[in-house]
């Protein structure tokens, strides 16, 4: 199959064999595939992620960036086929996405993040039967492939445990801070109030759902906000994974505030749990998305109730996969850029 795999921390376009389902595997066709920050992480920072994998337990300890891997974990597929004795619960030629994790055959790896395992920047993936979601036929596909970003956000929403009284402040506005929003949206949480310090993602924010959008550099987030009749967020979700910002944030919110953990940072951080325990603060870590947040992500997706639209920014092939992922970064860049396999 033609593919975008990572070696070495370099991305190439080459062909790798096409891999074979066996029992529980369904063979995929993939059609659509966003581009998400995990994989940028991988061209400077791979064998950290894999380091830290080891010493702290993780799914990414397996991984050999000696050999070729495929990444891809937002994807939206065709069933093609089915391994021998598999149950095949969706019938081949329907559109399929599933949580990116592979429990098939005694093993548990993250679909993207494994040699073993190809994502969606390839022609095929192998999928794990138990984790298929159909996807409506008359789907966008790009649109169904923000099915996993937007269920990360979804996942982190609910982590809070927010209520009808809660002020919520979402901290960084990419996919994940976006993907909260609206999981607190769809959940009638209000205020919500988001930061971020480009304007294009506040934009976004208040598109998604947001009430107010703030520039840190000009009004604190966490302080009494005036055109929110003074009243203080004390439901904090922090997307950036900046190191040093919980003990910001754990610093600068009111007495009881909760603080839900959902960027991904992979440096030391430190922080003064005097200052935590003083104000009975409650730091939640959130994680991975879980089926419920892939089902209803799929079905908000579908019937309107969240617009991707704009999160999508331009179509590649496989040999724009390296440019976009060098770029991703930049203020400008795109929430996602959607890969199809199909092209080169």
């Amino acid at each position: 199959m033609k593919a975008a795999y990572i070696l070495n921390g370099t991305v190439e376009v080459g062909d790798l064999p096409d891999p074979v389902p066996g029992k529980g595997h369904a063979l995929v066709r993939t059609r659509s595939c966003g581009l998400c920050a995990s994989e940028a992480h991988f061209l400077h920072a791979g064998q950290n992620v894999i380091d830290l994998s080891k010493q702290f337990g993780g799914p990414y300890a397996a991984l050999d960036q000696s050999r070729p891997f495929v990444p891809g974990h937002e994807y939206v597929g065709e069933v093609i086929d089915y391994g021998p004795g598999s149950k095949r619960p969706v019938k081949p030629g329907r559109k399929v996405t599933s949580v990116p994790i592979m429990r098939q055959s005694g093993s548990h790896s993250v679909i993207g993040f494994n040699n073993d395992c190809p994502g969606g920047f390839g022609e095929y993936m192998l999928l794990d039967e138990d984790m298929l979601i159909e996807v409506p036929s008359g789907l966008d596909d790009d649109l169904a492939a923000m099915t996993e970003p937007l269920a990360v956000g979804l996942e982190h929403a609910r982590r809070g445990i927010p209520t009808k009284e809660d002020c919520a402040l979402v901290i960084g506005c990419g996919a994940i801070g976006l993907g909260v929003i609206a999981g607190l949206k769809l959940m009638g949480i209000a205020p919500i109030v988001a930061a971020d310090y480009h304007e294009d993602r506040r934009a976004q924010a208040i598109a998604m759902g947001a009430d107010i959008a703030v520039d840190p550099r000009t009004l604190s987030p966490y302080a009494p906000i005036p055109d929110l009749g003074n009243r203080q967020p004390n439901l904090v979700y922090e997307c950036a994974g900046v190191p040093g910002l919980l003990q910001q944030i754990i610093q600068s919110v009111a007495f009881g505030a909760r603080i839900v953990m959902g960027g991904y940072c992979m440096e030391a951080d430190s922080l003064f749990v005097f200052a935590a325990q003083n104000k009975r603060l409650t730091v939640h870590f959130a994680g991975g998305e879980e089926a419920q947040d892939m089902e209803l992500a799929l079905r908000s997706i579908a019937d309107g109730r969240v617009d991707v639209l704009p999160w999508i920014g331009a179509r590649i092939g496989l040999s724009g996969v390296g440019s976009a992922l060098a770029e991703m970064s930049g203020p400008l860049a795109p929430v996602r850029t959607v890969v199809d396999p199909r092209r080169l």
